[in-house]
């Protein structure tokens, strides 16, 4: 599915949020406050859009590894790294968030943009990710989420399971993908996760909504 789509996928991503996605990211490296010396791992990452962000911010990490199991994808992201000349301090890995195939305490920061729901052993990857991460390491994480304000979650679910399907089938030529997204949305639950990342042995885990609570900045630190 995520090969089938990967044409259209940044194009999709600007336009269903309205651009917003671009503060998502921003917000997300901010968090992670990084000095210009850290190693940055971004799982889940598509075509390289929160990798680019992670090593453009001021300061930004000063190398990034990006792990995603679409192949389409990560040719997609390299094409736009040699563009932007990033191809040198970005490198992009086909691979497993639930196998990840760095050593431990490899990286110093680990991000991922809306990818965590869409892994099917969410704990192994938990797991996985305090083992590459080295102790005092920071995590940052954004995933969608089902908004508790009545009002506007009402208006949330008509254009998420309306508008935005038909949005998406029609430019990505994919019957299904777009339809997909807000089923695995309703079936992700914040404070699980939390808890899922805590019985892995990460401390100071918070979870800041953004956008109405459409969007979840989840952030923690990987004990010593």
């Amino acid at each position: 599915m995520f090969d089938d789509i990967a044409p259209r996928y940044d194009f999709l991503n600007h336009l269903l949020s309205a651009g917003i996605d671009r503060y998502w990211r921003k917000r997300a490296i901010r968090s992670l406050a990084l000095t210009g010396r850290e190693r940055l791992l971004d799982l889940c990452t598509g075509t390289g859009d929160l990798a680019i962000e992670a090593r453009t911010a001021t300061p930004g990490a000063a190398r990034v590894l990006g792990v995603d199991f679409s192949g389409a994808m990560l040719t997609l992201g390299l094409d736009k790294l040699r563009r932007r000349k990033l191809d040198s301090t970005i490198a992009l890995v086909r691979g497993d968030a639930s196998r990840i195939p760095l050593a431990d305490g490899s990286v110093d920061a680990l991000t991922i943009a809306f990818g965590i729901r869409n892994v099917e052993d969410r704990a192994a990857a938990c797991r996985e990710m305090r083992r590459v991460i080295a102790p005092g390491g920071r995590l940052a994480i954004l995933e969608f989420a089902m908004p508790t304000s009545r009002l506007f979650r009402q208006l949330y679910l008509s254009y998420f399971r309306h508008v935005l399907p038909r949005i998406g089938r029609w430019i990505s030529g994919h019957a299904t993908a777009y339809a997909y997204l807000p089923a695995s949305v309703d079936a992700f639950e914040p404070p699980k996760f939390m808890e899922l990342l805590r019985q892995s042995g990460f401390a100071e885990v918070r979870a800041d909504p953004m956008t109405f609570g459409s969007v979840f900045l989840y952030t923690a630190k990987r004990g010593r």
